[in-house]
């Protein structure tokens, strides 16, 4: 039943084990037939970047976050979801974000973590600054209308 489905966020500054969270939202559950899981990882931009540091407004991203995320229980029979993004400063290799979603049938997670991402990456209130390999702080990061497009596809007719 998609309605019952609540779905677990989580903004935090220490990082995240996958496994972990893929155990927790299945353990005990045998109505779960699919679990995808897209974690997002810090990259270096070929050896230009040190860190990046992720700032947000505590309890505005995880509203923005919570609002999306019940968009996807509305739109696909999922039987769990859990979102967790990172803030501060993660240096190349470390997690930023991870999505699972689980279902009956794999199109719906796959769907559902497509979604959310495209979301996540476009329209999360999350302010993203470089710091460069050479000691100088970068700029900004800018969102990219790339991401901005693929979060467009998702638009419902009449949107």
């Amino acid at each position: 039943m998609a309605g019952a489905v609540v779905p677990a966020i989580r903004i935090q500054r220490q990082d995240f084990d996958v496994a972990a969270e893929i155990a927790g939202l299945t353990k005990g559950r045998t109505d779960i037939g699919a679990v995808v899981t897209f974690s997002g990882l810090c990259r270096d931009e070929q050896g230009a970047l040190s860190a990046l540091e992720l700032e947000h407004y505590p309890g505005m991203a995880e509203a923005e976050i919570g609002r999306i995320a019940a968009e996807a229980v509305e739109r696909w029979p999922l039987q769990g979801l859990t979102v967790i993004h990172r803030h501060g400063k993660i240096v190349p290799g470390e997690n930023i974000v991870l999505v699972v979603a689980a279902s009956l049938h794999r199109r719906a997670a796959f769907e559902a973590a497509n979604f959310l991402m495209d979301y996540l990456k476009s329209r999360a209130p999350f302010w993203k600054k470089e710091h460069l390999a050479d000691g100088s702080e970068g700029g900004w990061v800018e969102a990219k209308e790339a991401d901005d497009q693929a979060a467009d596809r998702w638009k419902k007719q009449g949107e």
